[in-house]
């Protein structure tokens, strides 16, 4: 079976986007190793444990990956953060200071709301519609 396992996402410290997703949005800290050549392999993830697809949180290096950073989709949502307790997970964030852009609104296909993480990347909190019977 194949699976996308990690997903990078240029960061501009290490630490901090530690603390926002694993104090803010609940994530937690799957690896944190450093490297000889003084870089480091961090990983994080939104479930409690394998199956899932995390993130790599990478240092920018340079000043072309440092203009990426919060912009990696052009400004589009670019990343889906599955709920199955979306008034939980959101009320939640908010009290963790998690901006969001938009109030949550119910469509066909789960309730949502726009949120941006430390860096301005925008992601949806989503809790898919119940699929039972759909198909």
């Amino acid at each position: 079976m194949r699976r996308i396992a990690l997903v990078t996402l240029v960061v501009d410290d290490h630490d901090e986007a530690i603390r926002f997703y694993t104090e803010a949005l609940g994530f937690r800290l799957v690896e944190d190793d450093r490297r000889p050549d003084g870089s480091r392999w961090v990983v994080v993830e939104p479930g409690t444990g394998g199956g899932g697809t995390g993130l790599l949180l990478a240092r920018a290096k340079d000043e072309a990956q440092r203009g990426r950073i919060g912009d990696q989709t052009g400004g589009r949502v670019g990343f889906f953060l599955h709920t199955d307790d979306f008034a939980r997970d959101h009320a939640r964030m908010l009290a963790s200071g998690v901006r969001f852009l938009e109030e949550p609104r119910h469509e066909p296909y789960g309730s949502v709301a726009v949120f941006e993480d430390l860096y301005g990347n925008r992601w949806d909190l989503l809790q898919p519609a119940d699929r039972a019977g759909a198909d």
